[in-house]
This record gives structure tokens, C-alpha cells and sequence, in this order.
């Protein structure tokens, strides 16, 4: 092959180090700008906490994280677009958006956590709590060996729910290679165990569930009887809410059967649920909107992040000018700790500046409520903030805003939307509400149907086809409208 030098143009999309930290910091969520932080101050000695007492020293170098101050915006005021410090682009480039960063994912995960992970904050949970709490108990059963055997094999075999998973002959199967045990034996230490808290576990379906938590009533409960011959013989019918059926087939009136249901109700279908060891999860707002003399106000979280400055001391030293490996070294973590510095405010400033844009888009809903969402795509504040669709995604990600009706993420603000008879658009969001409305409002014995919702939507002058209805009201984890309908 002949060597030849061809002279070729194109385009490439570079990133500085800074520039690429910057994007990091952005997209961090304010539980993992915490680790991002303390890694920061545990590897680069220039930096350090802001210490209460003792600010002076900072503030006499300059180099305080003015970023971390009280910032509040008011969102009728004009939006100014320019940061008050922004990064430079004639910085020395040494790499490739694709060295870093995958171009299909915008998540970012901090160091030592699982990049499986959702993007929300992950929540630990610890399994096994039922079980340890069955064995607990069956440590103070008096129990024989084989017994005791066979409890730990029925402990183990019933899932977070507190219900048997596996069938008698399976579990028998399991246990024949240890000792010569019968399928009774196995029923009997099922009995034991079902005895145990909580009421109703180790049941093998619903049914048997419910009737172990009846019979732990008073016998003399009014209604104990039908209840236990309703589970035993018309549940099925009871499920899918054949009221009439029950009533012909029971002999009961409506008001009795009304009592009945009104006690198997009570009943906690799910009795290992209770020992669910799902911890909370916290959410850390990054914003506070308030109002104040009729307007709306946004705020940074400042308390939430921890501030930050440049030590003093070592950053005097520096001043020696001298080309001595030590003072090489802090004169680059100096370097590294402004980049981050800077870094921070400029995910401050655009933090503020996207939840403004929100708010002030978003007034209606802050007013009046979900009805009065207005529909809004990521496109509509880039514009108005003069950034890139992808930055508005990775700042309104796991970011939360701290309201006077709760607390809500970013993202919670942009949604779809149809179209009206009067031309004009209805958010996604607020269609929902009006749903949660008219199912809240309807009469318990006549639920409506999704083609009702839909009729009521249309004379509105929303136009929203039935399956969309549908999809909808699952969204909001409401039932149809046979699993709705209730005895009045």
C-alpha cells in the first residue's frame, strides 16, 4: 500500500477536565454531591470544611465558596442567562466526550455505588426479617429434632408475604432424604407454626389466611360465622364484587352482608408485610419555594451541602514560587480545588436558574394545583435558559424542589398533553387529577367506566380516547370500575 499524507476536515466534540467535572457535579443528586464532596476533601488537602468560628482566614485569601451563600430568585423578576463566573473554553483540551462519558446514558453513579442501580436513591433492604422473627419464635417452641427440622424447612419456604410458596408433596420430597418423615408430621408442624406471629402466616393461599385470623376472634364477634362460610365457600364471588349472587346464595339482606364484608376487611391479607425491612427513603430538597406578598420566591438548599474553601495555610505556601516537587503538588491540588469550587457554583447558579424557569412556567399549579398544570417539555426551558436539552435533563434528575403542596422532582413538571375543543392545550398531569376527581366523587354502588370518564373529560373540552383513560387511572394505581363498586 502507498504511503500518502491526505489533508482531511471534520468536526469533534472535545471536553476539558473541568468542563467534564462540571457535568459531573451536575448531574449527581444531592445525597451523592455529599460523597462527591467528602472525596474531595479527604484527597485534596487545599480544600477544607467551613468550619463555624473561624471564616476569617478564608475570606482574607479570596477564596471562599461564595456559591454556597443564601441565594433567592424571584420569578417575575427578569432571567438573566450569564453566570456570575463562568468556565473559560480556550482551556487546554486533553480528551473526548466519548472518553467519558457514554453518549446513551446521562446517570452518573459516585464511587462505590452500584452502577446497576436505579436512578433514584437506592433503598437497602434487608431480607429475612419474617423468617428471623419465625425462628425466634420457634427457639422458644418445644420442639424434637425432626420437628424442629421440618419448622426451619416451612420457614424457609414462606416468602416476605408471610404465605407457604411450595406445596406439601414438594416440601415432603425435600425432607425424605433426611429421615423417614410423613406427610402428616409435615402438616402438623405447619399447624405449630401457623400459630405464630404474626396471625395468619405460613397459609398456603388466601382463604386459609383469613380463616387463621378468625378464628383468633372472640367467638362471640357478631358475624363471626358468615364471615368464615363467605371466605370458605363465596370468596371468588366476593373478589369480583357479584353483591347479588352473595346475597341470593348467602340468604343475607344487604345491610347484613354489608357488616360481614365490613369484618373481612379488617383482616390484613398480607401478614408478613409488617415486617418489611425496607428502610425509608430520604429526599434532600435542592430548592425552597415560598411566596411572599403574592409571589413566588426560589431558594437554594445551601444548609443541605456542605461548605467548602481553600485552606489558608497551604495555599501561602504556594506563593514560594519554587519549582520543588511539594510546592508542584500543592500548586495543582490549588488548581483541582477552585476547578471544584467553581464547578459547585456552577451547579448552583443553574440549579436556581431551571427551578425559576419551572416555577415560573409552572404558577398555575402552584396556585391552584394539579388541574391547573400546564404541559411542558424540556425543550421549552432550555430555550428560555439558553442551555442544551441535555443539560435540562440531567438538572432536573433526581432533583427535588421543596413546595407549599410537597415535595416534588424536577422531572414531575414536564409531562405530555392532547389537545382541547378550543384549541388549546391540557397537561397529562392535570388530566390525572380530574380523574382522581370524578373517582373520588362517584357513587360507591355505580363507579364510572373509562368511557364515562371520557364523556365527562369531553364536555370539558378535553378530548381523551378511552384507552388513554385507562392508562391513565392505572398510572394512578385505581382499579376498574367492577373492582370499585362498593355496597352502600
Amino acid at each position: 500500500m502507498k504511503q500518502s499524507i491526505q489533508l482531511r476536515i471534520g468536526q469533534q466534540l472535545t471536553m476539558t477536565p473541568q468542563l467534564q467535572q462540571a457535568i459531573r457535579l451536575l448531574q449527581l443528586s444531592t445525597l451523592e454531591l455529599h460523597t462527591e464532596i467528602q472525596n474531595a476533601l479527604d484527597s485534596n488537602p487545599m480544600l477544607e470544611g467551613d468550619l463555624e468560628g473561624e471564616p476569617q482566614d478564608a475570606r482574607e485569601t479570596g477564596e471562599l465558596d461564595r456559591s454556597q451563600e443564601s441565594v433567592a430568585v424571584d420569578v417575575d423578576a427578569p432571567l438573566t442567562t450569564e453566570p456570575a463566573d463562568t468556565i473559560p473554553d480556550e482551556l487546554p483540551v486533553d480528551s473526548n466526550w466519548d472518553d467519558i462519558f457514554d453518549t446513551g446514558a446521562t446517570s452518573y453513579s459516585a464511587p462505590g455505588m452500584d452502577e446497576r442501580r436505579d436512578n433514584y436513591e437506592a433503598v437497602t433492604v434487608s431480607r429475612g426479617d419474617l423468617q428471623d422473627h419465625l425462628t425466634w419464635q420457634l427457639g422458644l417452641t418445644n420442639l424434637s429434632e425432626t420437628d424442629r427440622l421440618i419448622a426451619t424447612t416451612l420457614i424457609d419456604a414462606i416468602n416476605e408475604d408471610g404465605y407457604l410458596t411450595q406445596d406439601m408433596a414438594e416440601i415432603h420430597r425435600n425432607l425424605s432424604g433426611e429421615k423417614e418423615i410423613e406427610v402428616d408430621e409435615i402438616e402438623a408442624v405447619l399447624h405449630r407454626i401457623q400459630q405464630f406471629d404474626p396471625v395468619g402466616v405460613g397459609a398456603r393461599n388466601l382463604g386459609e389466611c383469613l380463616i387463621l385470623q378468625l378464628e383468633q376472634f372472640d367467638p362471640g364477634t357478631p358475624w363471626l360465622k358468615e364471615a368464615g362460610i363467605l371466605i370458605r365457600d363465596h370468596l371468588n364471588l366476593l373478589g369480583n364484587h357479584d353483591y347479588n349472587t352473595l346475597i341470593r346464595r348467602m340468604r343475607l339482606t344487604r345491610d347484613d352482608l354489608q357488616h360481614i364484608i365490613h369484618l373481612i376487611q379488617s383482616l390484613n391479607p398480607r401478614p408478613g408485610s409488617q415486617f418489611s425491612a425496607m428502610e425509608p427513603e430520604y429526599i434532600i430538597p435542592d430548592v425552597y419555594v415560598t411566596r411572599n406578598e403574592g409571589k413566588w420566591h426560589v431558594e437554594l438548599n445551601t444548609e443541605s451541602i456542605p461548605k467548602l474553601r481553600i485552606n489558608a495555610f497551604y495555599a501561602n505556601m504556594v506563593k514560594r514560587a519554587n519549582n520543588s516537587t511539594d510546592n508542584t503538588y500543592l500548586k495543582n491540588n490549588l488548581q483541582e480545588a477552585r476547578w471544584f469550587l467553581k464547578s459547585l457554583q456552577s451547579r448552583h447558579e443553574t440549579l436556581l436558574k431551571v427551578a425559576s424557569s419551572i416555577v415560573a412556567r409552572q404558577r398555575a399549579f402552584f396556585d391552584y394545583g394539579e388541574e391547573a398544570m400546564k404541559p411542558m417539555v424540556l425543550r421549552s426551558i432550555a430555550e428560555e435558559v439558553e442551555m442544551h436539552e441535555s443539560t435540562i435533563s440531567r438538572v432536573t434528575t433526581r432533583k427535588y424542589m421543596h413546595t407549599p403542596r410537597g415535595i416534588y422532582e424536577f422531572k414531575y413538571f414536564f409531562s405530555s398533553h392532547v389537545s382541547t375543543e378550543a384549541g388549546g392545550e391540557c397537561s397529562a398531569t392535570a388530566i390525572r387529577a380530574i380523574i382522581k376527581k370524578l373517582v373520588a366523587a362517584e357513587s360507591p354502588a355505580k363507579p364510572l367506566s373509562d368511557s364515562q370518564m371520557a364523556s365527562l373529560l369531553a364536555e370539558q373540552g378535553i378530548q381523551v380516547a378511552r384507552r388513554t383513560i385507562a392508562k391513565y387511572r392505572e398510572s394512578l394505581s385505581i382499579a376498574p370500575s367492577n373492582e370499585r363498586k362498593r355496597l352502600t
